[in-house]
This record gives structure tokens, C-alpha cells and sequence, in this order.
């Protein structure tokens, strides 16, 4: 649903914005009210509030969640079933010894997150996440301890390279908007992130790791993955667990052949394509997301199945994935429900507009309108397109250079980043797969999210003094 025109002013939205915030956090967290229960409430309390028609508030709660549930999941349920036979099979295993001995035990997390920077480059933050779920959870289990010290620079890793490096949807918008070069943009972004991880979400996430200790989660093995039939057929296995490079690819599939897409679209955005060649087209088609994860579920099925359970069987293994799966998902589409409420009562139009006036330093303005924008309405994406939007007449009025427009995507993502909370539906999905309680992700989360951008901020601050 389209934003409407904003029924009140900028003060009384923002008001409306705090308190619906404050609101379900009390639900959720102290009536111990069900998340999922308690964002749907205050989603359509706030419509209302928000001056929202009545007759309109049903499709401004479905088009929240049905634009979220529509990305997320099939990417989490086929990513799941992915991680389930890894898992089953010891594929997360085997990975997980070969990377702690390659870098060693107390570097396990740099480990993760430098392998999670690799594959973060085409695949997207939720589908990049799940892929990585029962690697992280292998190695929490082998050496003990809060899953969050793995989690946190893995999941920061992916958050990094979604945020500020092409093919991702945001920066390709935002330098579009900005008349900028995707060229420039991904040069420069892969040290910016590259950095700006390490400082925001590695050494942080590291530091809140030890500090906050949280259980794994035990998606991938429900039923009768406990079991004693389930010891039983394990025990009768014929093969031993898979070779490692068996193990990398299957995970490598889904980052070849969503690369291959990104490839196809640039050359056909760039003119060396038509856009009309057969094989391009089918080259896009198997390196979109949600297909390219069912060829690795399948490819998946091919490589590990013979020698250690019948197809009849991983359809099982399959199925006993998706369970614990559909809480996350519902709730991860009531966080987008939220989301979209307050996207489409204007209350995030009305606080840009104010502040683009202000005067500021445009780098530092890009940063803060889109600082305001994530806290309002919390999509990332939206945040940072947006704000991309109100400033591109400034930006063309400046006659800019491509390296300190690509600074300026940078300074947009860093504000789409911080402070991610409620109203994010990735707050849910990191939540919810990481066995934490909503003060916990607040404490965790939300502060390596924020110290990651305020690290992506500092870096583009810095060159564009310097350059």
C-alpha cells in the first residue's frame, strides 16, 4: 500500500510512532503477550491512530505482511531444508572442522564471518543467514558457550555487504537515484565493508557474544531427529559423513548461480546484452533467489542421500525442518505488517520532509534523514532508497564526483542500518533463530546493527575529507 497523505503533523506521527513502540514492547514483554498475537494488535491500533480509513487499515496490514512473508519465506523454509541435511548427513560438520582448523579454535568467529563475507556478496541477508544456521549452531555446540559469539560477526557479515555493495537491491537503487557509477560503488564498497565490519560487528559482536549467553537453537533437528529410531538409522548409515568438497558445493551452488544473474543483469544494463537472449534469460531465471536455493535443495538431496537414508526419508528430515520454522516466519511477517503500518500512515514522509530542510552538510543529511527514516517505519531498503530520492536534486546540483557519490550511498546505508528494533523484520528473524527474548536482541543486535553503521558512516566521513 502506498503511503497516504500524513492525517496529522510530523510531531503528533512521531508521537503516535513512540508510543505504538512502547506499546508492544510492554505486550511482548512484560504481559508476556505472543509476539506475533502482539504485533498484529498494535499494528491495526496504530492504523487506526495513525488516521489511516478504516476502510483502507485491512489493506495496510496485508500488505505489510504479505510483501514480507512473499521474500521471506520460501528463501528461510528451502534454506532450512538445505541446513537440515547438512546437518543429518554431518556436512555442517565436517565444514565446521575444516574452518576451526584452518583458523584455529579461538578464531572460529573471524572464520564465520569472513566466509559469510564472501558468500554475502550475492546473496541477500535472510537467505545468507539461513544457508550459514547449522554451520553456526555445529560449532556453538563443539566449543560450548553463547551462540551469539558465532552468530553475531556471521550475521553482521551478511548485514554489511546487503547494506552498502552491489548487486543488493538498496545501493544499486540509491546510485541510480544519485546519478552515480554501480562501478565505483562496488570497488569502493567491498573495503568499506570489509572494514567497517571488522570494527562494527566483529570486535563488537565478539565483545556481546561473551557477554550475552544464549542456547542454539535446535531448528534442524525436531521429532525424530532425538529420537532412538533415529539413533538407529544414523548407526546404520553405509557411508561416513560427506567430503568437504562435496559440503562447499552445495553451499557454493546458490552463490555461483545467483552471481551468474547479477552478471546477466549487468551486461544487459550496460548495453553488451539485449536483454532478449535466450540463454541470458534463463541464466536470470535459475539465479533468482528462491530458485536458485530449490537447485541447491535438490543438488543437496543428489550428493548426500546415497549411502545414508533413502529420498523417502529426506523428505522427512525435510519436513521435521519446517516446523519449527513457522513461528519465525509468522512472526517475521507481522514485524513486516508493522513495518508497512507505519510506512503507509505517512509517518516516515512527514519526518524526511522536515528534515531535508535543514541546511546540513549533505553527507551528513543523507545519513540522518535515513537514520530517521529506519527508526520510523524500519525497512532498510526503504530507508536508504528513499532518502536517495529526496536528495538526488541536491546531489545533481553539486555536480558531484562518482567516488563521493558512492561515498553518499555509503553514508544512506550507514543510516539505514542503526537502530534496527520492532518494527524491522529482520529484528524477528535474528531473534527468533537465535533462541533470544526481545531485551536480549535489543541489547545485542540493535547495538552491533547500530555500531556497524556508525562504523560505514565514520569510514565515508573520513575518505570524503581526505579524497
Amino acid at each position: 500500500m502506498d503511503p497516504i497523505e500524513p492525517a496529522y503533523g510530523t510531531t503528533p506521527l512521531l508521537l503516535i510512532a513512540a508510543a505504538a513502540v512502547a506499546v508492544l514492547l510492554f505486550l511482548i514483554m512484560k504481559v508476556k503477550l505472543h509476539a506475533f498475537v502482539s504485533l498484529v494488535l498494535v499494528s491495526a491500533v496504530t492504523a487506526v491512530a495513525a488516521g489511516i480509513p478504516l476502510a483502507d487499515v485491512p489493506s495496510a496490514l496485508l500488505s505489510g505482511f504479505s510483501s514480507t512473508l512473499g521474500s521471506v519465506a520460501l528463501l528461510v523454509a528451502l534454506g532450512v531444508m538445505v541446513g537440515r541435511l547438512l546437518e543429518i548427513t554431518g556436512g555442517a560438520q565436517v565444514l565446521a572442522d575444516t574452518l576451526i582448523n584452518r583458523f584455529g579454535a579461538k578464531r572460529a568467529p573471524l572464520a564465520l564471518g569472513v566466509a559469510a563475507l564472501i558468500f554475502g556478496f550475492p546473496i541477500f541477508f535472510d537467505a545468507g543467514l539461513v544457508v550459514f544456521l547449522p554451520i553456526i549452531f555445529t560449532v556453538a555446540k563443539r566449543f560450548g558457550g553463547s551462540v551469539l559469539l558465532y552468530a553475531l560477526p556471521t550475521a553482521g557479515a551478511f548485514a554489511a555487504m546487503h547494506a552498502i555493495v552491489p548487486p543488493h537491491p538498496g545501493p544499486v537503487a540509491a546510485t541510480e537515484l544519485l546519478g552515480g557509477d554501480i562501478g565505483s560503488v562496488l570497488l569502493v564498497g567491498v573495503p568499506v565493508a570489509v572494514v567497517s565490519w571488522f570494527v562494527g560487528s566483529y570486535l563488537v559482536g565478539t565483545q556481546l557474544g561473551k557477554r550475552f549467553v544464549t542456547a542454539p537453537a535446535d531448528l534442524f533437528a525436531e521429532g525424530a531427529a532425538n529420537s532412538e529410531e533415529h539413533d538407529k538409522e544414523m548407526a546404520g548409515l553405509r557411508d561416513p559423513a560427506p567430503k568437504f568438497g562435496a559440503v562447499l558445493l552445495i553451499l557454493l551452488t546458490p552463490l555461483v548461480l545467483i552471481s551468474l544473474n547479477t552478471v546477466v543483469n549487468t551486461l544487459t544494463t550496460s548495453g553488451v546484452l539485449t536483454g532478449d537472449e535466450t540463454w541470458a534469460a534463463a541464466l536470470t531465471l535459475i539465479g533468482q533467489t528462491p530458485i536458485a536455493l530449490l537447485i541447491t535443495l535438490l543438488l543437496a538431496l543428489f550428493i548426500l542421500a546415497p549411502g545414508r537414508f533413502p529420498v523417502a526419508d529426506g523428505a522427512k528430515y525435510m519436513d521435521q525442518a519446517l516446523g519449527p520454522i513457522c513461528s519465525i516466519i509468522l512472526i517475521t511477517g507481522a514485524g513486516g505488517m508493522f513495518g508497512g503500518v507505519l510506512r503507509a500512515s505517512g509517518i516516515g514522509q512527514s519526518l524526511t520532509s522536515s528534515l531535508s530542510g535543514l541546511g546540513l552538510p549533505i553527507l551528513l543529511q543523507a545519513f540522518l534523514i535515513a537514520t530517521a527514516l529506519r527508526v520510523a517505519q524500519g525497512s532498510a531498503t526503504v530507508a536508504l532508497t528513499t532518502t536517495a530520492g529526496l536528495i538526488s536534486v541536491q546531489v545533481a546540483e553539486l555536480d558531484l564526483s562518482n567516488f563521493k557519490i558512492a561515498l553518499l550511498v555509503f553514508a544512506l546505508a550507514a543510516g539505514a542500518t542503526v537502530l534496527s528494533h520492532v518494527n524491522d523484520s529482520g529484528f524477528w528473524l535474528v531473534s527468533r533463530f537465535f533462541g533470544m527474548d526481545e531485551k536480549t536482541t535489543l541489547k545485542t543486535w540493535t547495538v552491533m546493527e547500530t555500531t556497524l553503521g556508525l562504523a560505514i558512516f565514520a569510514l565515508a566521513s573520513l575518505l570524503w575529507v581526505v579524497f
